[in-house]
C-alpha cells in the first residue's frame, strides 16, 4: 500500500481484516480510468524520474565511500633513466643508470578512530533518505493525479450545471421578450432577464476555462496527452472516496511515512557526520606496501635476485589547521540540530495531516447531506416562483432570486 513498503509495516485492520498499511492506491481508487492515469504518471512523470536518478547517484556515492574501508591494490610498472654528476655517482664514469620495475602496490588506511566508518554511515543514511524521498514523491504524485482527475470530473459536472442554467435563463429571456414585444411585459423585467442570461454565459465560460486548465494540469502530471484508449471512468458521485477509516490506527504508523523516514535518515546522516568531524582530530594512520621485481634491463625482470619490496607505514597528526577542524565539528553539530528540528516538524506535520483528515471525515457526510437537501429545496422554490410568475401572482424578481440561489446550491 501507500506505506506498505516500509519494513515491518503493521497496524489496525479494517472490517474485512485487511491491514490499514496494506491498502494500496488500487484498492482505494477503484475508477479504472483513474487507475490507468496513475499508472501512466508513475511511468512518465519527470519529477519522479529525477527522484529515481537521485537514488542512483546516492547509491553510487555510498559505494564510493564504503570502498574506503578496504585496502587498494594496484599493478605498477615503471621505467627510469637518469644521469648523476660524478660527485654523486657510486661508480665514477657510470653516470647514467636505467631501472625497470614491475610489481604490486597496496595501501590501507587504518580506521582506528572511525573516520571512514562514519563517512560510510553518513553516505548510507543519505542514500536511504533519498530512497524515502522517492517514495514520498510517488505518494504525492498518486495523490496529485487523483485530485486533479476528481477536479476534472467536478468541473464537468459544474459545466453541465452552468449550461443547463444558461438554457433556462435563455428560455426565460425569450418568454420575457415575447411579452415585452406584445406589450404585456415591462422593459425592466426584460433587462433583468437579460442580466441573468449574461451572468449565466459568463459562468459557463469560466467553467469551460477551469475544465481546460484542469485537463492541462492532468496532462502535465502524467507526462503525456491523455491516451485515446483509456477505459471508461466512473461519475463523480460514484467514486465512493469517503470510505470508513479503520479504527485504532497506531500512532507509530505515522513514523513509517516516507517523509518522516526521510527526515530520520537525514538526522542519522548528520549524526554520522559529527563522528567523521571528531575523528579528524586524531592521527591518520595508513600503510603502504609494494612488491615486485627491478632490473637495469627489461630482459632481466623476473630473474633470480631481482625481487624488490618496500613497506612504509605513515602517521599524520594534525597540529595546526587554522581552526578548520574545530569549525567543521561545530558545523556538524549545527547541522544535526537543524535535522532534529526538521524531524520534529515532519512528525508534527504527519500528526496534523491525520488529525485534519479524521476531523474532515467526521463532518463530510452531514455536510453533503445538508447541501443535497438545500439543492432540492432551492429547485422546488424556483419551480414555485416560476409558476407564480407565469400565473401573475408574483414578480419576476422572485424568479431571478430563486434562480440565482438554485445555481449557487447546485
Amino acid at each position: 500500500g501507500v506505506y506498505a513498503t516500509q519494513p515491518g509495516a503493521a497496524g489496525a485492520r479494517s472490517a474485512n481484516g485487511q491491514a490499514a498499511t496494506a491498502i494500496g492506491w488500487r484498492e482505494f481508487f477503484v475508477d479504472p480510468r483513474l487507475q490507468r492515469l496513475i499508472e501512466i504518471a508513475l511511468k512518465n512523470n519527470r519529477d519522479l524520474r529525477v527522484s529515481v536518478l537521485n537514488i542512483e547517484a546516492a547509491r553510487a556515492q555510498y559505494q564510493i565511500t564504503r570502498a574506503g574501508l578496504f585496502p587498494t591494490l594496484d599493478a605498477t610498472g615503471t621505467g627510469n633513466r637518469q644521469r648523476l654528476p660524478n660527485a654523486l655517482s657510486v661508480a665514477p664514469g657510470r653516470n647514467i643508470t636505467t631501472t625497470y620495475n614491475v610489481g604490486l602496490s597496496a595501501s590501507w588506511e587504518l580506521d582506528l578512530f572511525g573516520r571512514v566508518q562514519s563517512l560510510k554511515d553518513q553516505a548510507l543514511a543519505q542514500y536511504l533518505a533519498t530512497a524515502y524521498a522517492r517514495q514520498a514523491s510517488e505518494i504525492s504524485l498518486v495523490s496529485q493525479v487523483a485530485d486533479q482527475y476528481l477536479t476534472l470530473l467536478s468541473t464537468d459536472d459544474l459545466l453541465k450545471v452552468t449550461e443547463d442554467t444558461l438554457k433556462t435563463a435563455q428560455a426565460s429571456y425569450d418568454l420575457t421578450k415575447l411579452q415585452f414585444d406584445n406589450g404585456t411585459g415591462s422593459e425592466l423585467e426584460l433587462r433583468q432577464a437579460q442580466t441573468v442570461v449574461e451572468q449565466a454565459l459568463a459562468n459557463q465560460q469560466a467553467q469551460a476555462r477551469a475544465r481546460a486548465q484542469a485537463l492541462n494540469y492532468l496532462v502535465l502530471l502524467i507526462g503525456e496527452p491523455l491516451p485515446d484508449d483509456l477505459p471508461a471512468g466512473m461519475p463523480l458521485d460514484a467514486q465512493n472516496l469517503l470510505t470508513d477509516v479503520p479504527a485504532g490506527l497506531p500512532s507509530d504508523l505515522l513514523t513509517r511515512r516516507p517523509d518522516v523516514m526521510q527526515a530520520e535518515q537525514s538526522l542519522l546522516a548528520a549524526n554520522a557526520n559529527i563522528g567523521a568531524a571528531r575523528a579528524a582530530f586524531f592521527p591518520k594512520i595508513s600503510l603502504t606496501a609494494a612488491f615486485g621485481t627491478a632490473s637495469p634491463t627489461l630482459g632481466g625482470l623476473f630473474k633470480a635476485g631481482t625481487a624488490a619490496w618496500s613497506f612504509a607505514p605513515n602517521i599524520a597528526l594534525p597540529i595546526f589547521e587554522g581552526g578548520a577542524n574545530i569549525a567543521n565539528l561545530d558545523l556538524a553539530h549545527v547541522q544535526k540540530r537543524i535535522e532534529i528540528a526538521n524531524y520534529e516538524k515532519a512528525i508534527q506535520s504527519a500528526f496534523r495531516d491525520v488529525a485534519d483528515g479524521l476531523a474532515a471525515r467526521g463532518t463530510y457526510d452531514q455536510q453533503i447531506a445538508a447541501l443535497e437537501r438545500n439543492e432540492h429545496a432551492q429547485q422546488r422554490r424556483f419551480d414555485l416562483s416560476d409558476l407564480r410568475y407565469k400565473n401573475g401572482v408574483d414578480s419576476y424578481l422572485s424568479v431571478l432570486t430563486a434562480q440565482t440561489d438554485l445555481y449557487t446550491a447546485q
